[in-house]
């Protein structure tokens, strides 16, 4: 089964807690505070590989987890951390967020992102040994790691896309050229899923995917067209095919070029050239004018030719020009793309004052909330049921200058203090 389009849950691992310890060892005294620090939670990595080639595997397991790392233990012991978690997804899967923010595009064989970072783990009690606290009874807790929901899209990425209305000839047409073997049949939507075919001209190999037949209205969801337009946005090429015994021949070539300028206009810039299919019983007068036809409804610079899938009539002429526009497109989008890296445009880098050190304080029902992210990081990894520890976090809070702001707001005791993740504790 082909699946393009799935969402998953990624949850990377948590942090591993540290250990309060202390040294009891024969002929050794009151000895010293020895926790060790927690593991590292596993991060969730997804990895471009051409062996994947449909997202089917997450459509009945759709949580994708990493391991946690181990809490600490005694003698200074550190938790194991836990490995990184590799999801495999084919070549040209898409990745967003909820909020659908692009966080990977993974385009090349063998490409990686971390989607999800682990927690990292909390200090043993051993890491807060100083002259003023000799022996700490406390330890952080490991930090949560991150966990939403994130969307896959498969984009193939093929060197020519079929396009056409449903039975223009498309699979009949791969499966001549290529290795590829489609269901092929007198109805339309036999195509029911892309199918890619290598095609090699002289020392050339071509990727060509067939894509489903298109209907009118396709870029608003009806049919199977909008499901798979995402799957011509990666191609160099557009190679339309237009079924030669159309009533409305123009009309059939117009339904279709709609449907490309209303999915997107990068879409409908891609380079085309247009084929007049299934013209091997058709006298050659007739052809003239059908392809005239055609050039007034595509304009004069368009690239037309005349085959048959079924014959291989006009197929060589036409791979030599699907050719050299590849090699074309493709040098003009390395081009682009070299030319975008080496543009540093002349403006001025403005940095945020505070970073991540910035925090804010506003009253709530019960007291205050405090959000920031590094204070926020601290509260994660206290453990307010150790009285040792929340007086550690008062202390930040006290050198930040978080706790002089409450104090001059008017904070009472008993009044709760929350911070933006959740946790709390009182005044």
């Amino acid at each position: 089964m082909f699946i393009d389009a799935v969402k998953v849950e990624v949850v990377a691992g948590d942090g591993g807690d540290g250990r309060v310890s202390f040294r009891h060892e024969k002929f050794i005294d009151r000895g010293g505070p020895d926790g060790g620090d927690g593991g590292n939670g596993g991060d969730v990595v997804f990895v471009a590989s051409r062996n994947q080639n449909t997202l089917a595997k997450f459509r009945f397991d759709k949580l994708v987890k990493a391991g946690s790392g181990q809490a600490g233990s005694k003698q200074k012991m550190h938790g194991r951390s836990a490995p990184a978690l590799e999801v495999p997804v084919p070549v040209g899967t898409v990745i967003t967020d909820a909020d659908d923010n692009e966080l990977a595009d993974l385009a090349k064989d063998g490409q990686r992102a971390v989607i999800a970072k682990g927690g990292k783990g909390g200090f043993g009690n051993a890491h807060f040994v100083s002259s003023r606290r000799q022996t700490p009874k406390f330890a952080e807790k490991g930090e949560p790691g991150e966990q939403f929901e994130v969307s896959l899209e498969l984009k193939m990425i093929a060197d020519v896309g079929l396009i056409g209305l449903p039975n223009a000839g498309k699979s009949t047409l791969l499966a001549r050229l290529s290795n590829a073997r489609p269901e092929i049949a007198d109805y339309p939507f036999t195509t029911l899923t892309p199918n890619l075919g290598v095609v090699d001209i002289d020392d050339t190999s071509l990727l060509f995917a067939d894509i489903p037949g298109l209907i009118e209205g396709a870029s608003e969801g009806k049919g199977l067209g909008h499901t798979f337009l995402r799957h011509v946005e990666r191609t160099a090429v557009m190679l339309h095919l237009v079924d030669a015994y159309q009533d409305d021949l123009v009309g059939t070539y117009q339904t279709i070029r709609k449907e490309l300028e209303a999915y997107g206009k990068k879409l409908a810039k891609r380079p085309e050239i247009i084929a007049l299919n299934k013209t091997e019983g058709l006298d050659d007068e007739i052809v003239t004018d059908l392809l005239a036809s055609l050039r007034e409804a595509a304009g004069p610079k368009a690239k037309l030719f005349a085959i048959s899938g079924q014959s291989g009539k006009g197929l060589k002429e036409l791979l030599y020009e699907v050719k050299a526009t590849v090699v074309a497109a493709r040098q003009a989008e390395a081009e682009a793309a070299a030319s975008k890296q080496a543009v540093k445009p002349d403006v001025p880098v403005l940095r945020l004052e505070g970073g991540d050190d910035a925090w804010s304080i506003e009253p709530t029902e019960e007291g205050f909330l405090v959000r920031g992210a590094k204070i926020e990081q601290f509260a994660i990894r206290t453990d307010f049921s150790n009285e040792e520890a929340v007086q550690r976090l008062r202390d930040i809070m006290r050198k930040n200058g978080i706790m002089h702001e409450l104090v001059r707001r008017g904070i009472e005791a008993g009044q709760v203090i929350e911070f933006g993740n959740g946790r709390f504790f009182e005044y």
